[in-house]
């Protein structure tokens, strides 16, 4: 099946829309894996299937959604070659820009993809 732009964009917003209810959860998890100099860089692992990055957080069995979280880091992405290393210092800027938002690493049936989603808004 083919996707245009459109239908890509949309299918993101909706993950993006599927995902927001656990970024207050993945933010508590980030600060602490931050303050725990476990790593600068945490990365939430949203899939749909069983996969074998970072640490579960949530099952979708427990979450009531298509959704399981995994927490992982930049280092772990990079042991694992998900993240080669001419790429570090380029993930590191774009996670820098986005240093008040929750990293997401999506596999869907889209691929698997980052997305960055705000936690200004959740009252912290």
């Amino acid at each position: 099946m083919e996707h245009n732009g459109t239908d890509i964009t949309e299918k993101m917003l909706l993950i993006k829309q599927q995902l927001e209810p656990f970024t207050k959860m993945a933010y508590q998890a980030a600060l602490k894996i931050k303050e725990e100099d476990i790593s600068n860089y945490p990365i939430f692992v949203a899939h749909q299937d069983q996969i074998k990055i970072g640490i579960p957080l949530l099952k979708r069995e427990e979450t009531g959604t298509s959704w399981s979280i995994n927490a992982s880091t930049l280092e772990e992405f990079y042991t694992k070659k998900l993240i080669l290393e001419e790429k570090l210092e380029d993930f590191k800027k774009l996670y820098k820009n986005h240093e008040d938002d929750i990293c997401f690493f999506v596999i869907s049936e889209l691929g698997a993809q980052y997305l960055f989603i705000p936690v200004r808004d959740l009252g912290q």
